[in-house]
């Protein structure tokens, strides 16, 4: 039995729980402005749960392999959010949320669906519930994480 065959249920389980997953993540994304939305994060979560299905459906080969292969290229995509401007670094939980799309993927590519929308759930209430306790206590804003002050006329 093919672990990538569209004719099967199995397949549409893992299409459907990356979809709901990513969407649930890049929902709280995009809803805040920030990058790496709706869109972005379905494509993700669901690229690698197939890649991970095909590595497994290859046959002979080691899954593992391409898991170590998407935690590089993520790791490139996750690099390619994050700027610099003027001595801070912006970007940096974006990619953070991009590593962990990546790593709801691979547990949905390798069978683990609940574990993964564990993973959803506690990626969005992180976000969040960091979010409120950062516009709740003052001193948590500073640095990068000020949030900006309308000039004073």
């Amino acid at each position: 039995m093919s672990y990538f065959d569209p004719l099967l249920p199995e397949f549409w389980k893992t299409v459907g729980m990356a979809v709901v997953c990513g969407a649930a993540i890049g929902l709280e994304r995009q809803l805040r402005g920030k990058p790496a939305g709706v869109r972005t994060s379905i494509l993700v979560c669901l690229s690698t749960a197939i890649f991970v299905r095909l590595g497994a459906a290859a046959g002979g080969g080691d899954p593992s392999r391409v898991l170590g292969q998407i935690i590089t290229g993520v790791g490139f995509l996750g690099a390619g959010v994050m700027l610099v401007r003027n001595e801070a670094v912006y970007g940096v939980t974006t990619a953070a949320v991009i590593w962990m799309l990546a790593a709801t993927g691979c547990a949905i590519g390798f069978g683990y669906p609940m574990a993964a929308l564990w993973l959803a759930m506690t990626t969005v209430a992180t976000l969040t519930g960091v979010e409120l306790l950062e516009s709740s206590v003052r001193w948590l804003a500073r640095g990068v994480y000020a949030r900006r002050q309308p000039p004073r006329l």
